[in-house]
């Protein structure tokens, strides 16, 4: 088993490894301190016929009162009246601040599990179990939580860090291709700007039968992002490269209704943004095809069919905005990243 620990306002554990959710309730003993009478497991309809109750029997076996809240599955979900719902349930069950919530998902249900546990009486604790590649890659690292609003993708929010995060690659197994290559996705932007020998992994398909190409994959993604939260856990400076493709794909996402899933925008937003900074001639002439390559290897989408004025009326909405400057970040070379405010 590989084991990071994240150094931010907290430090916690990341664990990586097969066959770990049958044993997440000691795993939970192990690292919160004090320990929760009650735990409230949050899912959606798809990951819990799957893994609820697996999670479910180990922290009852561990001496924990469970709880199961399930809600759809999909990102329109992702929004203010579901981390409502979300918190009255908690309420309605007497949680009180040494109790704990569960993420048992991807990154919508870590995001809004993240932010009902940061606001649910100002704060209990919560512990991260992805299930999905994206998730494990990246949004269950580094205590952003949130929801979208009308207007734009995780306008709503908290920087609020887990105390535990548990990755089990067993997971993967049962993730469809779309979803899977999402996470490639998100894998392939922390290589791009952070590990050049990362980047060669992609070179290749990866399937999710490649166990020890996974564990190598996610071990390295949380070791980068856990390094660059260390130095910038609220995103005022560092932390904002790993947003490369973010800016435009967010964008695509509003404007395509949350149909165009998020890793798949974020590949597009890789592919824009890197084509436009080597006609500028600020990036290496070998990066974007290099770039195209891996990520049409791995079955990810590179084009677009939005206008550039669609494109830059939506990223207008982007909570990385200054006043009417958008900060954009692109790659100059492999394993390299800069910011440049437009």
């Amino acid at each position: 088993m590989k084991k990071i620990l994240v150094k931010a306002s907290k430090t916690y554990p990341v664990l990586i490894d097969t066959n770990l959710l049958g044993n997440c309730g000691n795993f939970i003993k192990e690292a919160v301190s004090p320990l929760p009478a009650k735990v409230a497991v949050f899912c959606d309809d798809k990951v819990e016929p799957l893994y609820a109750d697996t999670v479910e029997n180990s922290l009852k076996a561990s001496g924990f009162e469970t709880y199961r809240f399930i809600f759809k599955n999909g990102e329109e979900q992702k929004h203010i009246g579901t981390i409502t719902q979300m918190i009255e349930f908690l309420a309605q069950n007497d949680f009180t601040r040494k109790d704990l919530a569960v993420a048992l998902g991807g990154g919508v249900t870590g995001d809004m599990t993240g932010f009902s546990a940061a606001i649910f009486k100002r704060g209990i604790r919560f512990v991260q179990i992805p299930t999905t590649l994206l998730a494990m890659v990246d949004s269950s690292v580094g205590g952003k939580t949130g929801c979208n609003l009308s207007v734009g993708k995780n306008l709503a929010g908290a920087f609020y860090q887990p105390e535990l995060v548990l990755c089990d690659i067993s997971c993967l197994e049962t993730l469809d291709d779309k979803n899977f290559s999402c996470g490639i996705a998100e894998a392939i932007k922390t290589a791009v700007i952070q590990d050049a020998e990362l980047f060669d992994l992609f070179k290749k398909k990866v399937t999710s039968k490649d166990t020890e190409t996974l564990k190598e994959i996610i071990g390295r993604c949380v070791e980068i992002k856990a390094g660059v939260v260390a130095q910038d856990e609220k995103e005022s400076g560092l932390r904002q490269i790993l947003n490369f493709g973010h800016t435009i794909g967010h964008a695509i996402e509003k404007l395509s209704s949350y149909k165009t899933a998020h890793g798949e925008a974020v590949a597009i937003g890789m592919a824009v943004i890197t084509k436009a900074f080597t006609k500028l001639g600020k990036v290496n002439s070998a990066l974007y095809g290099d770039l195209i390559s891996v990520l049409e290897t791995n079955s990810l989408p590179v084009k677009h069919n939005y206008t550039k004025q669609e494109l830059f009326s939506a990223a207008l909405s982007d909570k990385k905005r200054s006043a009417d400057s958008i900060t954009v970040v692109y790659s100059p070379e492999l394993g390299k990243a800069e910011l440049l405010p437009l």
